[in-house]
């Protein structure tokens, strides 16, 4: 049987790792033994933080529409509370959305879920 050499496999694994690094400062662009560790680190940060950007966004959102509805003599809580009172199903993106750029429609909805929570 003929004998394999593993040259050209491993070399392909390097070069693709050291690929996946080339925008990476010092040996780490160019070196496979840091490259490795680099890219695995940043893998491990994009997986992360993929999942975390979820949560962050939705914090955003929050903070806006409480902004947006502590103008009009409301708390977050109690406005989400009255939305859902009134039956209006808008997600936490599109209220932040029309608080920052609608605020004619935003004001609207604040009164309708003030008219929903006196009932």
């Amino acid at each position: 049987m003929a004998r394999v050499k593993r040259g050209v496999t491993t070399h392909a694994r390097h070069k693709e790792m050291v690929k996946l690094g080339k925008t990476y400062r010092g040996r780490a662009s160019t070196n496979f033994r840091i490259a490795i560790e680099k890219v695995e680190k940043a893998l491990r940060y994009a997986y992360r933080d993929r999942r975390a950007k979820k949560r962050e966004f939705r914090a955003l959102w929050i903070q806006r529409i409480n902004a947006g509805v502590r103008e009009y003599g409301l708390t977050y809580a109690r406005f989400i509370n009255g939305l859902k009172r009134a039956g209006i199903e808008l997600d936490r993106k599109s209220l932040s959305d029309l608080a920052a750029t609608e605020p004619d429609a935003f004001k609207a909805l604040v009164e309708q879920a003030r008219a929903a929570l006196a009932e």
